[in-house]
């Protein structure tokens, strides 16, 4: 990252707008381990056994081809 971004000597960046970032060899990856913690800790259910994802992870997403066309510039959040 340092080869693409301006850093201090701060150390190894591993949080970054409320996002857990992890750096190795093999690449830069962005998570919510601890936001997931923290949710599940906040109702009681930080012993909850996790599961595999029910959403099919196979899915290729295509375009609606007859749909309308949305101006996302429209929406503010």
């Amino acid at each position: 990252m340092r080869r693409e971004f301006e850093m201090s000597l701060m150390g190894e960046l591993q949080f970054f707008l409320g996002l857990q970032i992890k750096q190795d060899l093999e690449g830069t990856f962005v998570h919510q381990a601890k936001y997931t913690r923290d949710i599940l800790k906040k109702f009681n259910m930080g012993d909850s056994k996790p599961m595999t994802t029910l959403m099919s992870t196979n899915t290729a997403l295509d375009a609606d081809e007859d749909g309308e066309a949305v101006d996302r510039r429209n929406f503010e959040g």
